[in-house]
């Protein structure tokens, strides 16, 4: 009786399958249509590109009776986007750029042909380029409501530099305009763009607005000394484009006022800067340093603690570090040439204070720790400055340090925190420091080029220790943050390699500046016939002391990369000893060197003898009595 019910059952469930089988090609089918109907409007809408067109049509209604498409199971509502091709781009970016420039060059040269050929007047020429100019910036609203950004910025560009030239040869060539009319039809060009970058939102069209404001003054140059109107004007631009970059996302105009501030900045001390008028050009010029260096403080403080602004490594990290060197070397070129250089330490000191007191505003993590850095960097440099360059070494060394710090702490973030991506960045500038300072360490003596009277108690000396020092800070800093895994880490230059390099370092610039004072010694001394013996004796004892110092600390580690270290010092010592001592030592110190250095090696020799540390791998035969290999 069940097996009868089980059957029964069976045949009921059998008719079911055609039925939905019928209902999987209907929605099949009607699937087909609407894709059908779809590539028929796209091939009208190629044909005719309309905006309003595209916001009326949508897509034919399926048939009636028909099962909804959504209903299929596995079929995906939303279909990815598709990316632009490499033709694509080329067609519709690189063409365009290349364009702008050719359109340039061919309205320069039809100009310069019109001037040549005498076809119209001066007057004729500047209305058609104005003309011409602000027709195609006109023109090109026309592509943009009809979906075409790309092409209507390349047009927007083109009118802007015709509007430009135009001006610029109606004041240059033709001297029809004064410079305050000619100045002022720029800005209005200017202020346009500007304001079409702004109802656009459009940060491509900023640029071009920024690129323009900066030739004005190129191109309406007399030739002539205007600094207060100069860097008032660019004062003006800067602070538009801080302002733009707080209220639109976008940092990157900064990558072009900052660079053409500083470049503006340059030309005009080099050109115009009064090396013997001690008051009025010092005071106007700080006073304009100043004002550029808080204006481009401005866009990594948040002006409410809540406020939205954008986390980039722009304005938390480039910029506040390139703005400090700015100003500072600013302050520093205009100081020296004047004759204050007593004002320098005072200045350092005041940048420090300055950089504290901003930690106490709202701004970003990174930022603040950027700033902490920027203190204790021109803290250690407020030491009276001298005229040897041996302050730079020191303040390479403590910004390194000061960074690797910074860099450890935000490596190590909260439990409820994600890993930041500025560490990475604040450990390649971290390490980019103590490798300038590395080196002024190593060619200071060449740099300098001082006389040394007494060995160990001299500003060399107290240099090399300050590095060893800050590259000892550096190996404890990376080695803490090894503990720390992120993404970050894996990155160049990692943890492992700083601590790693920084030990290296540290080893190295010790024995160089043991060797250094050492020579010194003995160089100082006078009527010694045996100086250079007893300095060969030295270093060598020298060497084989650091060098046992420091495979003891590999033992007592248990560090390999120590002790191979300590290995190769020894090696270097050995072959000193046998290369150069046997031959050139007198015999008294010849049997002293070979003493040390073979009573040192035996007792090396018998502490990886004794396996204080299990080097040596298991045998496998090693439990057998009176084994060959056991230790005794």
């Amino acid at each position: 009786m069940a097996s009868g019910d089980l059957q029964d059952e069976q045949n009921q469930d059998r008719p079911k399958q055609p039925n939905e089988q019928a209902q999987l090609a209907a929605a099949l089918a009607a699937l087909y249509a609407r894709v059908e109907g779809l590539e028929q409007q796209l091939a009208e809408l190629r044909s005719t590109p309309s905006l309003r067109a595209r916001k009326l049509s949508s897509p034919p209604p399926p048939p009636p009776g028909t099962p909804s498409i959504v209903s299929i199971p596995g079929v995906n509502r939303s279909l990815p986007k598709a990316s632009g091709s490499l033709e694509d781009r080329i067609g519709s970016q690189l063409f365009s750029r290349i364009g702008i420039v050719a359109l340039l060059i061919a309205t320069t040269l039809f100009l310069k042909w019109a001037i040549d050929n005498h076809w119209i007047g001066p007057i004729g020429r500047i209305l058609a380029g104005l003309i011409a100019g602000a027709a195609v910036v006109v023109w090109s609203e026309r592509f943009r409501r009809h979906g075409f950004n790309a092409f209507s910025y390349s047009l927007k560009a083109i009118g802007s530099g015709a509007l430009y030239l135009s001006l610029w040869a109606a004041f240059q060539l033709y001297h029809l305009l004064p410079a305050g009319v000619a100045l002022s039809a720029m800005i209005l060009v200017t202020a346009w763009n500007a304001y079409m970058a702004w109802s656009q939102n459009s940060q491509i069209l900023a640029a071009y607005a920024l690129a323009g404001a900066f030739a004005t003054p190129l191109l309406l140059s007399t030739g002539g000394n205007h600094e207060v109107f100069l860097f008032t004007y660019i004062l003006a631009i800067d602070i538009a484009t801080v302002l733009l970059v707080r209220l639109k996302p976008w940092p990157r105009l900064l990558f072009g006022a900052f660079p053409l501030t500083v470049a503006f900045f340059i030309g005009w001390y080099v050109e115009w800067f009064d090396v013997y008028n001690t008051q009025k050009p010092l005071a106007i010029t700080a006073i304009f340093i100043g004002l550029f260096f808080l204006t481009f403080l401005l866009p990594s403080i948040r002006i409410q603690q809540n406020e939205e602004h954008p986390s980039t490594a722009i304005t938390e990290i480039l910029l506040p570090l390139a703005n400090a060197a700015f100003a500072a070397l600013a302050f520093y070129s205009i100081l020296q040439d004047t004759g204050n250089h007593n004002l320098l330490p005072w200045l350092a000191v005041l940048f420090a204070a300055l950089y504290l007191g901003l930690m106490r505003l709202p701004q970003p993590r990174v930022t603040s720790a950027v700033h902490l850095s920027l203190a204790i960097v021109f803290l250690t440099i407020a030491i009276p400055l001298k005229a040897s360059g041996r302050w730079i070494i020191v303040g390479w060394l403590a910004e390194g340090a000061a960074l690797l710090w910074i860099a450890a702490r935000l490596s190590s973030p909260a439990p409820d925190k994600t890993p930041e991506p500025a560490p990475l960045i604040l450990r390649r500038l971290a390490a980019a420091a103590l490798v300038l300072g590395i080196c002024g360490l190593l060619v200071e003596p060449f740099w300098l080029n001082e006389r040394i009277d007494t060995a160990f108690l001299n500003l060399r000396f107290a240099t090399a220790l300050f590095g060893l020092a800050a590259l000892g800070l550096s190996a404890f800093f990376a080695h803490g943050s090894l503990r720390h895994s992120d993404e970050q880490n894996k990155a160049f230059p990692n943890w492992l390699t700083i601590a790693g390099s920084s030990i290296v370092a540290f080893n190295f610039i010790a024995i160089l500046a043991c060797l250094r004072e050492l020579d010194s010694a003995w160089s100082v001394t006078a009527g010694n016939p045996e100086a250079d013996l007893q300095k060969a004796l030295a270093i060598s004892a020298f060497l084989m002391l650091y060098g046992a110092g420091l495979l003891a600390i590999g033992f007592w580690k248990r560090s390999a990369f120590i002790r191979w270290q300590a290995l190769l010092l020894l090696v270097f010592t050995i072959g000193k000893a046998f290369l150069y001592d046997l031959r050139n030592l007198s015999q008294g110190y010849r049997v002293l060197s070979f003493l040390g250095l073979g009573a040192l090696l035996m007792a090396i020799s018998f502490a990886y003898q004794k396996d204080w540390l299990a080097l040596r791998l298991p045998n496998p035969t090693s439990d057998l009595p009176n084994h060959e290999g056991a230790d005794q």
